[in-house]
């Protein structure tokens, strides 16, 4: 399982903590195993990572305390970060969202130049790499020629600089941000708009920018072989408030729900999402189709993300707890659902035998994804072939496991016609099979 977490960096005039534990709540969505936060206050780095959620890691009464006008924030699903490193050019704090391909060999080769690990995490080898430069614009450098992945990233030095960097090309999403108090930098766009940032720009693929209270300091200029957006980010990853490369989420997945619709001449009395990702998509089948839309599901906001947890079993758990059928709206109806991609097809079969056990006449399955083909390689949750049920099954044989009566995935132009970016700015590989690097 691959790590997918969100990253938070501010320089203020003000105290930051309180903003940081905002900031990193507002990507929350991005990882709930850890959260973590790091802050110079003035003489030192004072950091906590814990286990668990955003809001039970740092009630909003232990912050008062913890003065600093500049740090960094982490959420995960895996490993706890910041991770703190005390190098040859400093002590520095480190948080990164995403995966390295290249990570075990970086590793062996670090420690056969008597580099020693404390973990067993991609964060701890982009950092080691990271202190071997003559300063952190060097390191950094030299991390990305040395690096082959995907990965955005926060750094705290011990005088308090923050720098974010985005690899070369540009797989998971960076966003910048200022108000009157400040700059900052994070992962999606809501959590800087929340904290009364204005956003800016998104980093460029391979920029290094250093956070100033007053401004950003670009010290490394964009050098891209190639864009490789995450196109699964607008499907399903970011929250659909989030704005990535100028590109609203909610404008991409209305899109594809509205090329779902395009010549699909099934008869149905509601189109409905599974909640969340699929509700943008559902209304766009709407508008375009005409079929009116309707709630089938009650979602359970205090419930996990099931897609996220490390484990199966746990993820069955939480797709249980967090959908209730709405009687109401299934008894007798002719109903489409639609959701943001199939992967092993366990959860849509659960979901439409609730729903034809709650009365419904037939269920169609839309998804706003194309078949998934191959694993992701840069941070997203798939990692193996034997995990994807289009691999080794067609269309035809995903829908007699489903149990629906009819089922179609949107294809790959006309996903890439959703979101709106040329194919080649995107990374498609999960689709295609064909990795960007």
């Amino acid at each position: 399982m691959r790590d997918n977490c969100g990253v938070f960096g501010i320089h203020s005039s003000k105290g930051c903590a309180e903003s940081i534990e905002r900031g990193i709540f507002h990507l929350q969505h991005r990882g709930q195993v850890y959260a973590g936060l790091s802050v110079f206050n003035g003489q030192e780095i004072i950091s906590e990572v814990g286990n668990g959620l955003v809001k039970e890691v740092f009630p909003a009464r232990d912050l008062g305390n913890w003065e600093g006008n500049s740090g960094i924030g982490h959420v995960s699903l895996m490993d706890p970060q910041p991770h703190l490193v005390d190098s040859k050019i400093g002590k520095f704090v480190l948080a990164f969202s995403g995966n390295l391909i290249n990570g075990p060999e970086l590793r062996e080769k670090l420690k056969s130049q008597r580099e020693s690990f404390s973990t067993s995490y991609d964060v701890e080898v982009i950092a080691r790499l990271i202190g071997k430069g003559k300063d952190y614009i060097s390191g950094i450098q030299g991390m990305f020629q040395e690096c082959r992945g995907g990965y955005s990233l926060v750094l705290l030095t011990d005088n308090g600089e923050v720098y974010a960097a985005r690899d070369p090309y540009g797989f998971r999403p960076l966003i910048l941000a200022k108000n009157i108090d400040g700059c900052a930098v994070a992962s999606e766009s809501p959590a800087l708009e929340e904290i009364g940032m204005e956003v800016v720009r998104d980093v460029r693929p391979g920029e290094i920018v250093r956070i100033e209270k007053n401004g950003f300091s670009v010290v490394r200029e964009s050098q891209p072989e190639r864009a490789a957006y995450c196109a699964f980010e607008w499907a399903y990853i970011a929250r659909l408030d989030s704005v990535i490369e100028g590109i609203p989420v909610k404008r991409a997945r209305n899109n594809l729900g509205g090329e779902l619709a395009q010549g699909d001449e099934v008869e149905a009395d509601i189109v409905a999402p599974i909640p969340m990702s699929g509700i943008g998509h559902a209304q766009g089948y709407h508008r375009v189709s005409g079929v009116p839309y309707d709630d089938v599901f009650l979602y359970n906001r205090y419930s996990d993300r099931s897609y996220t947890p490390l484990d199966q079993t746990v993820r069955d758990i939480i797709a249980n707890e967090k959908l209730s059928v709405i009687k109401e709206s299934i008894k007798g109806k002719k109903i489409i659902i639609i959701d943001d991609s199939i992967v092993r097809g366990t959860q849509m079969r659960k979901q439409v035998f609730r729903l034809k056990k709650a009365g419904a006449n037939e269920i169609h399955v839309r998804v706003a994804s194309p078949p998934l083909k191959a694993p992701c390689l840069y941070g997203i949750s798939t990692t193996s072939y034997e995990e994807l049920a289009a691999v080794n099954h067609s269309t035809e044989e995903i829908r007699k496991m489903i149990g629906a009566d009819t089922l179609r995935f949107n294809t790959l132009e006309g996903f890439i016609r959703a979101i709106g970016l040329p194919s080649e700015r995107l990374c498609s590989s999960c689709w295609t099979g064909e990795y960007p690097v």
